[in-house]
């Protein structure tokens, strides 16, 4: 089996160590399990099995350089039937952000579940009691009361949204929720989104949904386990906030059932809010499980010798 490691993907003046790290080690495991590794620093391309890129694109990405270049591995890969590798954030951060021991999730071809091949077919739940032990996690029993619903917002822009712009998002979720539903609704900014104070202040989302009584704003700082207090249930888009509150026993309503690693344990009709399904959520953390791996499993091997099986 030939690999390459495409160094070059990276920004050029890349300051998260974290990133190059995940290449070196990685091609680090390839190489100890015996299968050729070539560590290519050119933006130029190579013929490999399997190639490796920090990052994604999609149909919005900027035009710069490195973006061009990771545009180009995927062709490649892809006219010649090859697989690209990718990692992912930690689908599970919402119990310690720091992530000590560098816990993320490894795919090829895509980064959604109905794109990417996340080697997660076979399941071997050894793997999540491993992953629930080192993280601290555990699937908790539902909770039968509360008092908000925990509107989980993305990034305004960001490519899991697909174009649909946040506000308007939230604006039509809650239109829908308060058909259903008279509980209070906090509203999350998505904790990395800098532009959220101001599509959020008070007068734009009055212009979007009027002067609805019960909706508020999470306050800065607060952690998805802070805001998860008192909850009913969350509802989100697509992304891995309900991952945290399904684990922890809330029930997920999710609005892009195609693009998210819920969709299984998801509800899908808002209409249902006050009385959800409460689905067994045993294999499907045993399913996430497989695609996630810490930096010495990445460099002993072990995620490759799983992940070479679905080459």
């Amino acid at each position: 089996m030939k690999f390459v490691s495409y160094l070059a993907c990276l920004p050029p003046n890349n300051k998260n160590v974290e990133k190059g790290e995940i290449l070196d080690r990685y091609a680090m495991g390839v190489a100890y399990m015996g299968d050729q590794v070539i560590a290519h620093t050119q933006r130029t391309l190579v013929d490999a099995d399997v190639a490796m890129m920090i990052g994604w694109v999609h149909e919005n990405s900027k035009e710069s350089a490195h973006l061009d270049f990771r545009k180009q591995i995927i062709e490649y890969q892809r006219a010649k039937g090859k697989r690209v590798l990718l990692a992912d954030s930690n689908l599970f951060l919402y119990k310690n952000t720091a992530n000590p021991l560098h816990y993320l999730r490894y795919s090829y071809d895509g980064i959604f579940p109905n794109t990417g091949n996340y080697c997660d077919k076979e399941i071997d739940p050894a793997r999540w009691k491993k992953l629930s032990a080192d993280l601290g996690i555990s699937i908790r029993d539902y909770r039968s009361n509360g008092n908000h619903i925990l509107l989980c917002l993305q990034r305004n822009g960001g490519w899991s949204m697909g174009g649909y712009d946040v506000v308007d998002w939230t604006a039509k979720t809650i239109k829908e929720l308060r058909k259903h539903s008279t509980r209070d609704i906090v509203i999350r900014a998505h904790p990395g989104d800098k532009g959220a104070k101001g599509y959020l202040s008070p007068n734009n989302l009055i212009k979007k949904i009027g002067m609805l009584k019960g909706v508020r704003l999470s306050r800065d700082g607060h952690s998805l386990e802070h805001d998860l207090k008192h909850c009913w249930a969350v509802v989100n888009h697509n992304s891995s906030p309900t991952v945290g509150a399904a684990i922890e026993g809330f029930p997920i309503f999710v609005t892009d059932p195609t693009r998210s690693q819920c969709a299984e344990i998801a509800n899908t009709d808002l209409a249902q809010i006050e009385n959800p399904n409460l689905p067994d959520r045993q294999t499907w953390a045993e399913r996430l499980a497989m695609f996630h791996w810490n930096f010495d499993e990445i460099q002993n091997g072990s995620c490759w010798t799983h992940m070479r099986k679905y080459v």
